[in-house]
Formats: C-alpha cells, structure tokens, sequence
C-alpha cells in the first residue's frame, strides 16, 4: 500500500524522479510531516510519546485507506532505530512468515531488533495471526500491523492484548489543502482551478490522500487552457468511490445510523443514510428487509400502517427495479421517520418469550379448551366457557391463564398514535374483568 505525504522535498534523488508518482516523490521523511494524524504523531500523541522515550510496542493502525498507515510504520522503524521489513497479507502466506521470522530471530542474536510491518494485516486467518505470539512475546519482532477494517471483529483477541490499536482519522480538508499546496510546491506551478473546483476536487477525494494525489497527477499531465471549473472538473475527473464492504463494518455503521435516525424522528438524516448506502451499491432488498424490522420494532402498533408501507415498498421495487423502485423505498424511509414511536411490541415480544420458556409446559386452564371427545368431556375440557359473543359487551372477563401461573403483563402500549386508543381498549376492557370477578 503506498501512503502519503506531505513533504515538499523528494526522498529520491532528483534524477531518479522520472516515472515515480507523485504520491511516492511527497512521502514523508519525518513523522511530523504526515498530515492529520496530529493525534497520534504528536508530543502528546501515543506515536509521540513511544518516539521520545525510544521504545515502540506492538501497535494496530487501524484507519480508511490513504490515510498513512504505511508511512508511518516506516518512519518509526527510523525513529525508533529498528529494522524494518514489510509483508502484505494479501501476497503472503506462512512460508514467507516463517522466513521472516527466522531473519528477525538471527538479527535479534546479534543485536538487531526488527519492526515487521504487515499490511492488510486482517486478512491474515486465524491460525496465520497466531503464529506471530511467540515472536512478538520474546521481543524477536515488534509488530505494526494495518488495517482498514475494525480490529476487534477481524484480528485474535490474543493478538489484539498483545498490541495497542491506534486509529488514524480520514483526512478533512485541511489536511487534504495542504497535500495540494505540497504538490504545488514541488511542481512549482498552481494547479489549473477556480476556487470553486480546488473545494470540489478535495471533495471528491473523501479523505483519502493517496487518492487526492493520483487526480492531482493527472492535472498536471495534461494541458488545461484556463481554470477548471466544478463542471468541468467533474468530467475530466472521477469521484472516489466511498469506502462500504457489504459484509463489514462499514455495513454495519451505516445501516445502525438508519435505524438511529429513524428512530429519533429524523427523516433528513434518515435519507442522508439510506442514500449512503444505496449511492455505494448496497443491496435495496436489503435496505427493506431492515425497514419491515423497524416497522414492527420501533413503530409498532403506534401506526399500525408503518409495516404496510413497507410491505409495499418491497413490492413495487419488485415491481420496478432500480432506480425507479428506490423511489418507494424513500417512502418508506420517510413514513418510518415521521411516524409516532412505540417499541411496546418488541418488548412485549422479549418478555412473552421469556415466559414462555420459563414456565415449561403449564397447561392451559381446562374451560378454554376445546372437547372433541367424549372423555375429554368427562375430566372437564371446556367446562364453564363463556362464549364471549354472547356475554354483555361481548367480554365475559373469563380467566384465560393456567391455573399455576398468575396473570401477567408483557404489551403495555405508548400514549403515542394508534397505541393511545388501544391502552384506552385494554383499560377498558380491565375494569370489565374487575367488574365482572369482583
């Protein structure tokens, strides 16, 4: 992975420069030159601390990509006066571990320890992250390992012990304007944009650095006759695509942020979400199966509709496809957002589960039970039923629990929506039941 960079003097000598990206000619030589991770490189930051007292433990980058990640485990390896090596999980398997390892070991015997930089480090298996235990338990190695993907779901929570995960934050505009004046600087030339295309251009790059670089590159490889503008920016260039692996974390954040909007009646930032996701090309069917959830979850019998609205957002999408189809699904998402709110339902559905397994296999009271046979009828099934139709208010109040376990309450409705008329029911129909059996 090539990271970035912000230092306007080139590592390499000059007259090696041709054909070297302009990303590779920027890279830092120092870790204060690596932009928006202040946090971390700081005098006060963890990086910042470990440098000045001359000792690194084992660490986890954990950040998007282009953020530095393998920048600066090359500059503490420097900082720190270690060997480095790198690896990547994605071309690497255990025989490439192994030589390493052996490597790191015999320097070690001769005073040498080494900094082991593994990149995509999560993509290593399980087994693979075990192997590095030994090494990193006897000093043989110091493990930097980098990851775009949240460690406490893709690494060992033995490995994870053995290091500090340190999060690198995607670059804001800030940090992106300075990569922009750096390449300027090194260029010696302005790049060829209005006001209005530079903050579009920093736009486009959603944080990641490495990327900003690679368009700024291609700016300046070609002859522009006069500025760009936002418009023509956009079609001499293209947007980055926004980080979303659908079956990782940046899944799961997104759709949690949905259904958070949602549930606090915010139909701009439940949009905002759900356009997320869709825009980066999650599955809509799946955005649906998550809106018929939170209609019966969050929403209820509060507005009993809810769940229909997106029955039917399903099916005209079915009906539709996309994009036209999306249309329905943004209905829903704003029926949902504006609806009254109850998660009387979901509750009552945890509690009566709960009671359900324990109380076993009570049986049901013996009037409430049919009597097909006439034995049945002999030891007293149905005995005493009251046919509710036929009682005055047709509610005959009668006990309908078994007769080892009392009367319980798992559905207690809000005094929002619908669900206000049905506790106005339910109160009703208790003071029947108290009239009746008094």
């Amino acid at each position: 992975m090539t990271d970035l960079f912000p230092s306007a003097v080139p590592i390499l000598a000059e007259e090696s420069l041709n054909g070297v990206p302009l990303a590779e000619r920027l890279r830092p030589r120092e870790l204060s030159e690596i932009v928006g991770q202040d946090h971390l490189t700081g005098p006060e930051g963890a990086i910042g601390r470990m440098v000045a007292a001359g000792k690194l433990a084992s660490i986890i980058l954990w950040g998007p990509p282009g953020t530095g990640k393998t920048t600066m485990a090359r500059l503490l390896a420097d900082a720190v006066g270690l060997r480095f090596e790198a690896v990547s999980a994605v071309l690497s398997g255990v025989a490439d571990l192994k030589k390493l390892f052996a490597s790191a070991r015999e320097h070690a015997l001769a005073g040498q320890r080494t900094l082991l930089f593994v990149d995509e480090i999560h993509r290593f298996n399980r087994s693979q992250q075990d192997s590095f235990l030994p090494f990193v338990e006897d000093g043989t190695i110091t493990l930097v390992g980098a990851t775009t993907e949240n460690p406490s779901f893709e690494l060992n929570a033995a490995l994870l012990s053995r290091a500090q995960v340190l999060i690198l934050h995607r670059l804001d505009a800030i940090a992106l304007e300075s990569l922009l004046a750096r390449a300027e600087a090194l260029e010696q030339r302005p790049l060829p944009l209005t006001t209005e295309a530079r903050a579009a251009l920093i736009a486009s790059a959603d944080g990641d650095g490495r990327f900003l670089l690679n368009q700024v590159e291609t700016l300046f490889s070609i002859a522009v006759p006069e500025p760009l503008t936002p418009a023509t920016l956009s079609d001499l260039l293209h947007r980055r695509m926004p980080v979303y692996d659908k079956d990782r974390e940046g899944h799961y954040n997104l759709i949690s942020a949905l259904h958070k909007a949602l549930r606090g009646s915010d139909p701009q930032a439940a949009l905002y979400y759900l356009a997320r996701m869709l825009v980066a090309g999650e599955e809509p069917l799946y955005v649906l199966r998550r809106l018929v959830r939170f209609a019966s979850e969050d929403v209820g019998l509060a507005d009993p509709q809810a769940l229909l609205q997106c029955l039917a957002a399903k099916d005209a999408y079915d009906f539709l496809g996309s994009p036209e189809g999306e249309l329905a699904i943004v209905q829903a998402c704003l029926y949902l957002a504006t609806a009254p709110k109850s998660n009387a339902t979901y509750v009552a559905q945890k509690s009566s589960w709960k009671a359900a397994r324990d109380t076993g296999s009570l049986m049901p009271p013996a009037n409430i039970l049919n009597a097909p046979t006439r034995l049945m009828k002999d030891i007293g099934y149905g005995k005493g039923y009251t046919y509710d139709h036929d009682a005055q208010d047709g509610f005959s109040g009668a006990n309908f629990w078994p007769d080892d376990m009392k009367p319980q309450t798992f559905y207690t409705p809000v005094e929002r929506g619908f669900e206000a008329k049905i506790a106005e029911r339910i109160a009703y129909w208790d003071r029947l039941r108290r009239e009746k059996n008094a």
